[in-house]
Parts: C-alpha cells; structure tokens; sequence
C-alpha cells in the first residue's frame, strides 16, 4: 500500500472519529463527558460548553472531510497539525482540572499525536510534489 493510500486512511479514520465525537457531545452530552477524563460534571448550566466543544469537534471533522475531498493534500497536513492542537489542549485541561492523567494521555495525548503524525506523513507525501524541479542541464556545443 502506497504512502498516500495509507495517509488517505488515516485522515479518514480522524475525520469519522472526530465528526462522531462532535455529535455525541451536541446530541447526548451527559453519556459522553464522563469518558473525557474530568472528575465532575459541569456546575450549573455547564452542558452548554460541552455542546460547544461538540460543534468545535464537528467543525473540525468537516475541514478534514472538505479538504480529502477536494484533494487538497498539502492544506490538510497542515489543518491536521493544527487540530492536533485541540486534543493536546483537552490533555492540558484534564491534567489541570484532576482529572484522570490516564485518561489525559491515553485519550487525549494519543489522539493528538497520531493526528500531527498523520498530518506530518501527509506533508512528507506532498513535499515531494511541491519542490521546485531541478534545473535542466545546460546544452554542450557540439
């Protein structure tokens, strides 16, 4: 299996993954915070914010899905080492709140590093397509 065939995979399976995320937590937030790692369900009227990180999950899963799609390679290696930020973000938040270091880096620290791979792998694939073509040997008299 070609470097790109895989790539392909890999930013699929990110992009389904992290659409179902967002709609788990804007359809049923309740059943999905405790598996995030936070010791305690949001004070007051807290469910709000989880939909919020939803449709961000859910955002993010459609720059995924638009830019395979288009076949904008170049650009989704990027987007992913950008949205790698976000998980890694969530892994800062269970730590600082108490909440389960397992679950910090298990979850959310793994996911953030297999999306900059995969983002990295893309870039290393398309890297090769965007380099300037060498210069064409100059004509020897004859």
């Amino acid at each position: 299996m070609s470097l790109k065939n895989v790539n392909t995979v890999l930013a699929t399976v990110g992009a389904l993954f992290v659409l179902y995320l967002g709609l788990s937590f804007i359809l049923t937030p309740e059943t999905s915070t405790p598996g995030v790692g936070l010791p305690n369900w949001p004070a007051g009227d807290g469910g709000g914010f989880l939909v919020m990180k939803g449709i961000r999950e859910f955002a993010m899963g459609l720059v995924i899905g638009i830019l395979l799609l288009t076949g904008h390679r170049r650009a989704l290696g990027w987007v992913l080492l950008m949205e790698a930020v976000a998980p890694f973000g969530d892994m800062i938040n269970v730590l600082a709140h108490h909440g389960s270091a397992a679950a910090a880096f298990g979850i959310h620290g793994l996911t953030s590093a297999l999306i900059a791979t995969t983002g990295l792998l893309i870039l290393r694939e398309t890297g090769k397509t965007h380099r300037a073509p060498a210069p064409a040997p100059a004509a020897q008299p004859v």
